[in-house]
């Protein structure tokens, strides 16, 4: 979407958006799929029912695509959609979707990219889920995200809010705030409104291997 003129953008915009209040369900997990979705302004949190319990899957933001699993014959929907804030989408059922890939190569090339990240998005929760200890799983992250983050003179700078790390550590907020705490006191990172601060990426790396020694250690033992 970003690589679109504001003219393509806004006739997409005027033919297939839709918009949601905040908290507002797009759909449900085990709904039949019949649309994906395209952000174009706001944030989706996508949720997955385990058990009793609700988790994050991941926060998606302008540009997003997500509901993919409308792309598939009698697809039907692997988790929930709700807006984290008011929120317009662009509703692509799938034979649109293919025109639309198939007309714009721009499009179909962010798409792509999109889902490989996705993809990777999906692996760094797995490698999550193989950590036994909470700093150990958000300091990966954290390393992962610093590494893509812009480099300023204070060090690399994460846009990220505690729903959305959450999301991808596979923790829920509170024990995730717990760790990032501990990293702040630690002097490991700093906290700048919604933004994580790593003013020293090698000190990180070496707190990262550090954790897993003392969980090779506690291995060991038990």
């Amino acid at each position: 979407m970003e690589e679109l003129s504001r003219d393509d953008r806004a006739k997409l915009v005027d033919q297939f958006g839709q918009r949601f209040e905040a908290g507002a369900a797009l759909y449900s997990e085990g709904d039949d799929a019949t649309h994906c979705y395209i952000v174009h302004e706001g944030r989706v949190r996508l949720v997955k029912r385990i058990r009793s319990a609700e988790r994050s899957l991941t926060v998606l933001r302008t540009g997003d695509l997500f509901g993919e699993d409308a792309l598939l014959p009698e697809g039907r929907r692997a988790a929930a959609a709700v807006a984290l804030t008011d929120l317009e989408v662009l509703a692509l059922d799938r034979k649109t979707f293919g025109v639309l890939l198939s007309t714009d190569a721009r499009v179909a090339e962010q798409l792509v990219a999109q889902l490989v990240r996705r993809l990777r998005d999906a692996e760094e929760q797995l490698e999550n889920a193989m950590l036994r200890d909470h700093p150990s799983r958000v300091v990966n992250t954290l390393l992962k995200l610093a590494h893509e983050a812009e480099v300023t003179d204070r060090g690399h700078s994460i846009h990220v809010s505690p729903l959305e790390l959450s999301s991808r550590v596979g923790l829920d907020v509170d024990a995730v705030k717990r760790a990032v705490q501990q990293l702040r006191d630690g002097g490991y990172v700093r906290i700048v409104q919604e933004q994580i601060l790593v003013p020293d990426l090698e000190a990180l790396t070496s707190l990262y291997d550090l954790l897993g020694m003392k969980e090779d250690v506690r291995g060991g033992i038990s």
